[in-house]
């Protein structure tokens, strides 16, 4: 919801439904972001966003562990409505970003 006053150019939306899911390793997190909303353009922006400062506040709470860690492989993976419909990432849908979609029915 704070989206746009982060990002220039980002406008306000409808956002009906958020998540953030995590899996972890024994040195890695990897975090999904979905989102959903009303409106027909910008949800994208709305799960980056929230996919970003759940990594920036992940890396926060762990630098005094660890001050070298990484955020990597941040990345848009599948997008549906909008002008161009349905939109996946050119390398495919993670198992896990499937089983998020699957559990939207």
């Amino acid at each position: 919801k704070r989206t746009p006053h982060l990002i220039p150019l980002c406008h306000p939306i409808a956002i009906t439904f958020v998540t953030v899911d995590f899996e972890t390793g024994d040195d890695w997190i990897a975090v999904h972001a979905t989102a959903k909303a009303s409106d027909k353009t910008g949800v994208e922006m709305e799960a980056l966003t929230g996919l970003s400062v759940a990594l920036l506040t992940i890396w926060d709470l762990t630098k005094p562990v660890n001050p070298a860690l990484e955020i990597t492989a941040q990345r848009l993976v599948y997008k549906s409505g909008g002008k161009h419909g349905e939109w996946i990432h050119p390398d495919g849908m993670p198992p896990e970003v499937e089983k998020i979609l699957a559990g939207w029915g």
